[in-house]
């Protein structure tokens, strides 16, 4: 669903994990990384700072229970299944590598490591070994955002929320959508989400997957300055999605036909038709109808200035008849 994400797993693809990654203990600061530009850089210096911070932090052994979760993770929702895998192989082989802390006043806020630590819940274990680090507000919510936004399969949704959240640690958007390494466009697309009416919030809560961020920033353009009266009618089409008989991708489409036509629903924007325009044995274009649009497409250099004017005035006398009838 996120051209994000598809984007950064190709851009990354030969960046290598963070076990692999060599840090000079001696540097002043780490050294640029050495990968390619944008979010893929942003991956490799979340990377190599947590090398860092890992050899600079204290090793030990806490009580599970003394530990709360990064209130900056980007994910929602843990597949059980998955979890159940890793508290097996915890189980038989226990815990291979520590997960990442940071000392709260009163206990321990993960840093990285948060499947391990609810895979050690899950099997009821009264403690977990950790690597304890000191470290800002700002940059832990910066490498759980990059961190997670690049390897795990967040919703749009979820990348999101995880923005909306360590924004406020941020002095501004520029600068936040630098550190990510993405287009200040892409970062206000994910921004739309938060203008999106409650009752579509309150269903993306409980399945994030719903809507992209795509479809979020079209149904909020449709959405603006329109009245209460519009809002009911875009909440019955979003009805649709969630029932699963309406394509998100289409709900921004629909959702204007409706407010358009006073609440009347085309019940789908499949039903296409294609009539080719020919000259000769040649296609000159094409006229495409379907529940948004009529559409006329002709070829370049299939119309002469002669032709092209008499189509503009049959246009103009088609519109200007209309008007006038009304």
């Amino acid at each position: 669903m996120s051209n994000l994400r598809e984007r950064m797993m190709s851009k990354t693809a030969e960046v290598r994990a963070a076990k692999d990654i060599k840090v000079d203990q001696h540097a002043d600061k780490p050294s640029s990384p050495r990968t390619a530009p944008g979010m893929a850089g942003a991956l490799a210096y979340a990377q190599q700072r947590i090398v860092e911070l890992e050899n600079a932090g204290a090793s030990g052994e806490v009580s599970v229970a003394g530990i709360v979760p990064n209130p900056w993770q980007p994910r929602q929702t843990f597949n059980d299944a998955k979890l159940a895998q890793l508290a097996e192989s915890i189980r038989e082989a226990g815990l291979v590598q520590p997960i990442v802390v940071r000392r709260m006043a009163s206990g321990y806020q993960i840093v990285a490591g948060e499947r391990r630590w609810r895979a050690h819940k899950m099997l009821g274990m009264e403690s977990i070994k950790v690597v304890i680090i000191d470290l800002s507000d700002e940059e832990m919510a910066m490498l759980a955002l990059v961190e997670n936004v690049a390897r795990e399969d967040l919703s749009d949704y979820e990348i999101a929320r995880s923005i909306r959240t360590t924004e406020k640690e941020f002095s501004n958007r520029k600068r936040m959508a630098e550190a990510l390494g993405i287009s200040r466009s892409e970062f206000y697309r994910y921004l739309s989400f938060g203008d999106l009416p409650d009752f579509v919030i309150q269903d993306l809560d409980v399945q994030p997957r719903l809507i992209g961020a795509h479809a979020a920033e079209s149904l909020v353009s449709v959405l603006r300055d329109k009245d209460g009266q519009a809002l009911e009618i875009a909440r019955g089409v979003w009805a649709r999605v969630v029932a699963g008989e309406l394509d998100q991708t289409k709900l921004a489409k629909v959702t204007k036909l409706a407010i358009e036509s006073g609440g009347n629903q085309p019940s789908s924007l499949s039903d296409r038709s294609i009539e080719k325009i020919f000259a000769g044995k040649n296609q000159a274009g094409s006229i495409t109808k379907d529940a948004v649009s009529f559409t006329v497409k002709i070829k370049a250099g299939m119309l002469t200035a002669e032709k092209e004017r008499q189509i503009r005035t049959v246009i103009a006398e088609l519109f200007s008849g209309s008007i006038a009838a009304d």
